[in-house]
């Protein structure tokens, strides 16, 4: 059964957007002690790590003025959100405009289309150089006939370094300076990439093949985000796999930080099927909310628009996983795990088993969009509840690990799909005993960011309200 308790965090009426037009048209900018009192209330009502933040009991003010003679010792919402938060807490976050978050949930934002990590070089220099991971379609990065595994060291001109990689990059156009590595130091090439951002709605769908080997049927999808916008291209990549006949299925997930908690229990019901009705996932919300919130999340039969699911009633799946694999995607392998033969390939995940909705500023217990404050933009993003799956495995601050320890080389990524791409070609041997191609040693670098970090849903999860 799916959570239906309020509105749908990405469902907006088009009355209420008519009416939040008009209230634009006469906006009156709200106090910071406006906004606080709209944080203070938010937090002291849904937030999971409650207890941990004295300031949020129930009894911790006598009455309304002494609340507001605390919020009123911060001077901005920004440094009460941050003192609220728990120090166990690495994910919630607080928004000044919400229809940034609001674009970014339905897969819009801004874009050149080259995805890509920033990683230090191996010197300690503090410089530091970009890798393409992949490049989206239809942007200025797939026609500047950027590809997987480019290399660049400067944005116009300038070295990338530790401290300057944020302003470089932030212009909605620059030109990206690539490079080769010869083993030892960086060479540019003297080719350049002039990429323009523009809004793009990304299908995170980004790859469905079949493969053939050794005789076996192997499904292969690189997802890349649980965008609920996008759960009928998902489900139409799993009909491909159902009429293809597969019997295995690698789920690519290495770069996706997550998203939908929906989304996710329809993905691992498309994996599986014949485990409809029982539980998915189990969910901690605070003290206060646990005994009229919590509720099981159980495998389903349906996506969100009532279409039936394609399930591929597989015993059997290969998750390939990276650092950056986190909230929803996890959810997944660590939901599936007790009930199917659950196998990671790849890197230690981020380590996020909580999930948030979006609060505005409006009556608890919805803190809805419709009901909003017109007065200001600020909404906030908490952790509200923790996810266990049914044999009550949670609590995994340092990540899932991989059964198969597998880094990306940056300098061998190989062609994402490819029976040859290490990764992938690490979980055919598991599945058909596909020879391995020869390992190479994976420099021991550390990447420290992606084109993904600036997203304000960057390693979410989201819960419908």
């Amino acid at each position: 059964m799916k959570r239906k308790i309020f509105i749908s965090l990405l469902t907006i009426s088009v009355l209420f957007v008519s009416c939040f037009e008009d209230a634009d048209d006469n906006f009156r900018s709200a106090s910071t002690l406006d906004i606080q009192n709209f944080i203070y209330r938010g937090l002291n009502y849904y937030y999971l790590y409650k207890a941990d933040t004295p300031e949020l009991a129930n009894d911790a003010f006598a009455n309304q003025e002494e609340l507001e003679d605390f919020l009123n010792n911060y001077d901005t919402p920004e440094s009460l959100f941050d003192y609220l938060l728990s120090p166990q807490d690495r994910f919630s976050n607080l928004y000044s405009d919400f229809r940034v978050i609001e674009d970014a949930l339905s897969g819009i934002s801004l874009s050149n289309g080259m995805e890509f990590g920033l990683v230090y070089y191996p010197d300690g220099s503090g410089n530091v150089f970009g890798y393409v991971r992949y490049v989206l379609p239809n942007t200025d990065a797939e026609a500047q006939g950027l590809e997987r595994g480019d290399i660049f060291t400067t944005i116009d001109n300038q070295q990338l370094t530790e401290n300057n990689f944020n302003d470089l990059l932030a212009p909605n156009s620059y030109t990206i300076g690539l490079a080769t590595y010869d083993g030892s130091n960086f060479v540019p090439t003297g080719e350049t990439a002039l990429l323009n951002k523009t809004q793009y709605n990304e299908n995170p769908v980004y790859k469905v093949k079949t493969l053939d080997i050794n005789g076996e049927k192997i499904g292969y999808i690189m997802y890349n985000a649980f965008t609920r916008d996008y759960e009928v291209e998902l489900n139409n990549a799993f009909a491909q796999l159902k009429s293809e006949g597969v019997t295995n299925l690698v789920l690519d997930l290495r770069y996706n930080g997550g998203g939908s908690v929906e989304t996710a229990t329809d993905l691992a019901s498309m994996i599986t099927g014949q485990f409809n009705g029982q539980v998915f996932y189990k969910e901690f919300w605070n003290e206060d909310r646990q005994a009229e919130n919590a509720q099981d999340g159980l495998f389903d039969s349906t996506i969100s628009n009532g279409s039936a699911i394609n399930s591929l009633n597989l015993a059997n799946v290969y998750i390939l996983t990276t650092q950056r694999t986190a909230s929803a995607s996890e959810l997944v392998i660590n939901g599936l795990d007790p009930y199917i033969n659950t196998v990671q390939v790849g890197d230690t995940t981020t380590g996020k088993f909580q999930a948030s909705f979006l609060l505005y500023d409006a009556p608890a217990p919805a803190f809805s969009r419709q009901y909003a404050d017109p007065s200001h933009y600020y909404a906030m993003l908490p952790l509200v509840f923790k996810t266990a799956n049914v044999a009550g495995n949670t609590d995994y601050v340092e990540g899932l690990f991989p059964e198969i320890p597998l880094q990306e080389n940056y300098f061998n990524l190989g062609e994402l799909g490819d029976e040859n791409e290490p990764l992938l070609a690490a979980a055919l041997f598991e599945i058909a005993g596909k020879p391995f191609p020869v390992k190479r040693e994976v420099p021991k670098l550390k990447e420290f960011t992606d084109s993904n970090a600036n997203s304000p849903i960057d390693g979410k999860m989201i819960a419908n309200q």
